[in-house]
């Protein structure tokens, strides 16, 4: 008998899962291992539905590339079995990569890799475990394949994987402004020149798109609470790291401990398969266990935090357009060293400065095409008669000012 799975969304309702290797993918351990990465980092800190994992949106955005192909089938575009099946491996596994809390540990457990890194590197393993079933779907994923449209539906400006995490980060943080029309969307695109193309009568659900992504980055990713507790989370563990390279033993699962007591370069990394197997050991479960042990730790810095952390006593953030005023910086140091039992070098862990940047579309290469009536492909930048839109190509950057609450 074929293996066959209908998986009830709630975003979606219910969904397929293609039988053949994609099927055989999902049930591998490494890709089960997303259950327990949370898809949105300590969002749910501030909106305490969304507790989605990455395994959600990994399925819901193979769904949506399930319906992309159909479409473009639909409108005589030659699209083969195996590119089908390839396309929706690819975007199936395009997040195997992410370390625990998402991309909030990603310059923390291994610093300098990119999930992106990870993710082509266990491909091309899996590739290996499954004879070379994956080799077209790595050649769509990292953009080498002939037919350059299939990657921009993996990775592009207007990708299943944005399409699904707008729609399914709205739903479960219950934030409405991010809802996108996504099967409008997808049944407007097209193949021009081999890139992704969106007709003309599609405009205005592309406007919504960015809009709602601008939307959702400063209302959900970059609010200012979501942003304080990532900053706690990144710093308790670069305190838990400087302890353990010290020679301090602490407690965590063998796989946190693997990357506490090393400092790997990316070269290392890539190329040692002890580290592999430590990574994809590694979870939110092994990162909130060692928190929740570190409280009762003999180093000030580290339990502070992490009994910050579990009490959600966050810091106090300001977010402003321009720096943080030095002599408020100045003064709140100097209260700190007062107040906590901590020298200079240790300050950034009570008081620090940052910056944050959202920038919801990028004209230029992958830019979002429009195919006019005329036949003529233009920017989305350019034809749109909204002015927000075109306002969206540029980076916006903001500063952060953090502190321990107790210091005010």
């Amino acid at each position: 008998m074929k293996k066959r799975k209908i998986i009830n969304d709630p975003v979606y309702g219910f969904i397929s899962i293609p039988d053949g290797l994609a099927f055989s993918l999902i049930d591998h351990p490494w890709f089960q291992r997303l259950r327990y990465i949370k898809q949105v980092g300590m969002t749910h800190l501030v909106y305490p539905g969304a507790l989605h994992t990455r395994f959600h949106h990994a399925l819901g955005a193979m769904h949506l590339m399930c319906l992309a192909i159909e479409t473009l089938r639909n409108k005589g575009h030659q699209i083969s079995e195996q590119e089908e099946e390839a396309v929706v491996i690819a975007i199936l596994l395009h997040d195997i990569g992410h370390g625990p809390f998402s991309h909030a540990l990603e310059e923390t457990i291994v610093s300098g890799i990119s999930h992106e890194d990870i993710s082509t590197l266990l491909m091309n393993k899996l590739n290996v475990q499954f004879d070379g079933g994956l080799t077209m779907a790595i050649g769509i994923f990292n953009n080498t394949y002939q037919k350059g449209f299939l990657h921009e539906l993996v990775s592009g400006q207007l990708d299943m994987d944005r399409m699904d995490y707008l729609n399914r980060d709205s739903f479960f943080t219950g934030v409405s402004e991010g809802v996108i029309s996504f099967d409008r969307i997808i049944k407007m695109l097209n193949i021009v020149g081999d890139h992704i193309a969106v007709e003309e009568k599609g405009i205005y659900s592309i406007e919504k798109f960015l809009i709602a992504r601008r939307l959702m980055y400063w209302q959900v990713y970059l609010h200012k609470t979501v942003v304080s507790a990532e900053q706690l989370l990144g710093k308790i563990l670069k305190r838990a790291r400087e302890l353990a390279l010290g020679g301090k033993t602490l407690f965590a699962t063998p796989a946190l401990s693997h990357f506490l007591n090393r400092q790997l370069s990316k070269a290392e990394f890539m190329t040692g398969s002890e580290h592999i197997e430590a990574f994809v050991s590694l979870d939110d479960n092994d990162i909130m266990c060692a928190i929740k042990v570190w409280e009762t730790c003999d180093d000030f810095i580290l339990s502070t935090l992490c009994r910050m952390m579990m009490q959600r006593r966050l810091y106090h953030i300001d977010i402003t357009n321009n720096k943080p005023d030095e002599a408020l910086i100045q003064r709140l140091s100097e209260k700190a060293l007062a107040l906590y039992p901590i020298n200079r070098d240790q300050l950034d862990y009570f008081v620090f400065e940052d910056e944050i940047k959202n920038r919801a579309y990028k004209t230029g290469v992958g830019s979002i095409r429009i195919l006019m009536k005329d036949g003529s492909l233009q920017d989305i930048a350019i034809v749109s008669d909204n002015s927000n839109v075109g306002a969206l190509n540029q980076t916006v950057k903001k500063y952060i000012a953090g502190y321990t609450k107790n210091l005010v």
